[in-house]
């Protein structure tokens, strides 16, 4: 799977939710709570945080044991990371080329970060590459079909949906063709009290943010309006779903 991403875009965007991102941050944290029942025991293991973000999960393998390396594409991240001393090392870079020799790492992370790549096949050889024989690699990501409560919404003002496209789970196989690989493909529905709320969480993960670099036009008032009256709730708020998924690479 092959797209243009914009990466100095996604960086600066990512840098500016760096300050508030943890607030918003329960998508990241109920997916990566997910991924880490996956992941075999070990003890002292070097671990790669791979798009660590504020380093919430870097934290947690550090807290157990581990030696952890926090890479992300964005410095401000990075420094947010490092002021809660979440890791050992800090380093920047892109997934899609790990600044690190070949089999550096017993554990590989990348928790919901391999959708802002433009080469997937690449990312995922990357980590691998740098996993030492008898490691894992452990990744999630979001998969097409997610967000669909905000395609209608758009719809319904007759405006195109700030979104981005996301691989399917038949892309993430053929990627990874050649690996073995096991994946686990989910649901997880969010709630939010109303829809600037909901709103002001997309946009404090970046999930507004374009691969091409764009930022969504700001709704008006008359818009934001109309959606709060048309947009998909049950009794715990306004919904957002995600379509998900676990991936586990078993490195020989």
């Amino acid at each position: 799977m092959l797209q243009t991403v914009d990466k100095q875009a996604v960086a600066a965007a990512f840098g500016r939710a760096a300050q508030s991102y943890n607030q918003h941050a329960r998508l990241q944290r109920q997916c990566g709570e997910r991924l880490m029942a996956l992941a075999r025991p070990g003890h002292g293991l070097r671990v790669l945080d791979a798009g660590c973000g504020t380093g919430w999960f870097s934290q947690r393998w550090r807290t157990a044991g581990h030696e952890v390396t926090a890479l992300d594409l964005s410095e401000k991240m990075l420094q947010q990371a490092a002021s809660g001393q979440v890791a050992d090392y800090y380093q920047a870079g892109d997934i899609e080329a790990l600044p690190f020799a070949d089999a550096s790492f017993d554990r590989c992370w990348s928790n919901l970060a391999i959708q802002w790549c433009s080469d997937l096949p690449q990312a995922l050889r990357e980590l691998r590459r740098v996993t030492k024989p008898g490691g894992q690699v452990l990744f999630s990501t979001l998969l097409a079909g997610s967000l669909v409560e905000v395609e209608q919404a758009w719809q319904s003002l007759g405006r195109t949906a700030p979104l981005n496209r996301f691989a399917s789970l038949e892309m993430i196989e053929q990627a990874a063709a050649g690996i073995a690989l096991t994946l686990t493909p989910y649901t997880l529905t969010l709630a939010f009290p109303d829809v600037l709320t909901l709103l002001r969480s997309l946009k404090g993960i970046g999930a507004t943010h374009l691969h091409q670099g764009r930022e969504a036009r700001a709704l008006s008032r008359g818009e934001l309006q109309r959606l709060e009256q048309m947009w998909q709730r049950d009794a715990r708020g306004c919904l957002l779903s995600y379509q998900l998924v676990s991936g586990v690479i078993e490195s020989d």
